[in-house]
């Protein structure tokens, strides 16, 4: 009986036992989304793939993104020689708000400047798989795409008193010659300049050319500028067009 007892006794109490509630409902309330972060994006690597474009606004060039910095140049629309200027897009830099600067390389002394210009100053981004190396040590030139050897050549560069600058660059602009044969029959402006004059009419931009003295290739007989041979230029003219990232070491 008292076991009897004990049992109902205990249905009771669970009868009793209020149900536990449930889980309550998860909020709908929204959160706060992140802060936006400003990052910086690689557009070129220089050897396999640049990118490169034309002015679309002559705007002041800073030494910082987002519109900082002090002013190192200034775009142009066009060269020394009249051609449209190219300028390399190495990296992107977007702000908090979306904002986008381009970082890329100036013609002209001192050699190697680069700096940030609006998004906007720039145009359309066009894109090389190809790279011209000038080796000062072997006088070769060697143009590559995708990184495989596609055209070598014997050059001339600059005598010990006007050397070739050494240094990242590109080719701004391709030339049918000068109505000179010193300059061959094709003709190649970069970015770099030299420490005094070039053979480029003028003076100053490096070129990179044919010649009428083919005897003193290979070899340093020039104020600066790169000779090949006629032949030579001609075929790589054929393979190589401004915007081509150029390495000369």
């Amino acid at each position: 009986m008292r076991r009897i007892a004990l049992a109902g006794l205990a249905a009771v109490v669970v009868a009793a036992a209020p149900a536990f509630a449930a889980d309550p409902p998860t909020s709908t309330t929204p959160t706060t989304p992140p802060k936006p972060k400003a990052f910086f994006t690689e557009l070129s690597n220089r050897t396999t793939s640049t990118r490169w474009a034309y002015t679309n606004l002559t705007s002041k060039v800073k030494s910082e993104p987002g519109g900082k910095g002090r002013a190192i140049g200034k775009l142009h629309f066009n060269t020394e020689d009249g051609p449209p200027e190219i300028y390399l897009a190495l990296r992107m830099y977007t702000d908090t708000k979306g904002n986008q600067w381009i970082e890329t390389q100036l013609p002209g002394r001192p050699n190697g400047r680069v700096g940030w210009v609006p998004r906007e100053a720039l145009g359309e981004l066009h894109l090389t798989h190809k790279q011209a190396v000038i080796d000062r040590r072997t006088l070769k030139i060697t143009l590559y795409n995708n990184g495989k050897k596609i055209f070598q050549a014997p050059i001339g560069v600059g005598k010990a008193s006007t050397p070739t600058p050494g240094g990242e660059s590109w080719i701004r602009e391709k030339l049918h010659g000068f109505g000179n044969a010193a300059y061959g029959p094709i003709a190649f402006g970069t970015g770099t300049y030299s420490t005094k004059l070039t053979d480029w009419p003028g003076g100053g931009v490096v070129g990179i050319h044919g010649t009428n003295e083919p005897n003193l290739i290979p070899g340093r007989p020039s104020h600066g500028c790169v000779r090949l041979k006629n032949g030579s230029i001609l075929s790589l003219a054929r393979k190589m067009a401004p915007g081509t990232p150029l390495l000369i070491k």
